[in-house]
């Protein structure tokens, strides 16, 4: 992998990491496009998407910064020591904090149990990313026609954050997108747009953070010292491009519907099936 090809793909990891068009699938087919996929030892592939993920991480901490200040203050000031309150009369950031938790049980468990399948070839399988593409774009067109849009953060409970935790986990099948998927069981679920992006990004915090500190503990054993260069590099690009799509996604959901992710996930799954096959 030269310089060049690890800036377009940490522009790649960026841009859709947040949109919900899955970074792995477009990872992936820009991977092979390059030969930079190496079948035969298709663990370093994930450890390279999971480490530059790390730049993604830093784009949602940046966002969210206010947020990833107050939220814990508010979680640990209201449930622990002699001040602690009742769930029912905490602040919405210690709420939020609670429900950030009980989000990330889900990816925290099924993710560990799957760890061999996610490292494995079937992760980088073009067609299941293909297929994948198609079948999320369906579901959540159905999501968006049956979507009440009621919900604000301030309604948000226990239940819903299972289920977007739950909704996380299905992330793992490769084409999937984790933002896709999240979205989609927030607007199932009845909330705006706007407030499943932003439930989505925070309840990605802890799953990156752990795949990512992972999988660069991991690494250290098998990637060569020239390949670190690439690696940071295209880390640096995902953090500044994943800002921008965090926040072009926000503004975006507050007045647009996800129609164009959509046609974009099926065209493009379309094409790739007509390509393999």
């Amino acid at each position: 992998m030269d310089l060049l090809v690890a800036v377009i793909l940490g522009l790649i990891q960026g841009l859709t990491e947040f949109i919900p068009i899955s970074s792995t699938a477009h990872l992936t087919i820009f991977g092979e496009l390059f030969g930079t996929v190496d079948h035969a030892h298709p663990e370093q592939w994930t450890a390279f998407i999971a480490i530059i993920q790390l730049g993604t991480l830093f784009s949602v901490l940046w966002y969210f910064r206010r947020e990833i200040y107050e939220i814990p203050a508010a979680f640990f000031r209201e449930n622990l020591g002699r001040n602690r309150l009742a769930f029912s009369r905490q602040s919405l950031n210690s709420r939020l904090g609670w429900f950030v938790i009980v989000g990330s049980l889900p990816i925290m468990t099924i993710g560990l149990a799957l760890k061999k399948i996610i490292e494995g070839d079937f992760t980088k399988s073009l067609t299941v990313i293909a297929i994948s593409l198609i079948a999320l774009a369906l579901i959540l067109l159905l999501a968006e026609k049956i979507a009440k849009l009621r919900k604000s953060e301030t309604d948000l409970t226990f239940w819903d954050a299972l289920v977007v935790g739950l909704a996380q986990c299905v992330a793992l099948i490769p084409g999937s997108s984790r933002s896709g998927t999240t979205i989609t069981a927030g607007l199932f679920l009845g909330m705006k747009r706007a407030t499943a992006a932003r439930f989505s990004f925070l309840l990605s915090i802890p799953a990156i953070f752990a795949s990512g500190l992972l999988q660069f503990y991991q690494a250290l054993s098998f990637v060569s010292a020239s390949e670190w260069l690439n690696i940071l590099v295209a880390t640096l690009v995902s953090a500044i491009s994943g800002y921008f799509a965090i926040d072009f996604l926000i503004k975006y959901l507050k007045q647009h519907t996800t129609h164009i992710f959509i046609y974009y996930r099926i065209i493009i799954g379309i094409a790739l099936l007509i390509f393999l096959y």
